[in-house]
């Protein structure tokens, strides 16, 4: 009977310097889509962004 494999990291014989990178890496793409949705809205008052939206397609 072969071992049973519990852990994604064993399976795919990640070390621990490829998961740091791997979650910086996450992290950091995370920040930037972040950014761009703050963006996005940082200039509209509530409630404006459904009316943004609503009036894009038609103009």
């Amino acid at each position: 009977m072969t071992a049973k494999i519990g852990n994604k990291n064993v399976a795919q014989h990640r070390g621990k310097k490829e998961r740091q990178e791997i979650r910086k890496t996450n992290i950091a793409r995370e920040a930037v889509r972040q950014a761009e949705a703050r963006a996005k809205y940082r200039n509209l008052a509530k409630g404006q962004a459904q009316r943004q939206a609503a009036a894009a397609p038609a103009a």
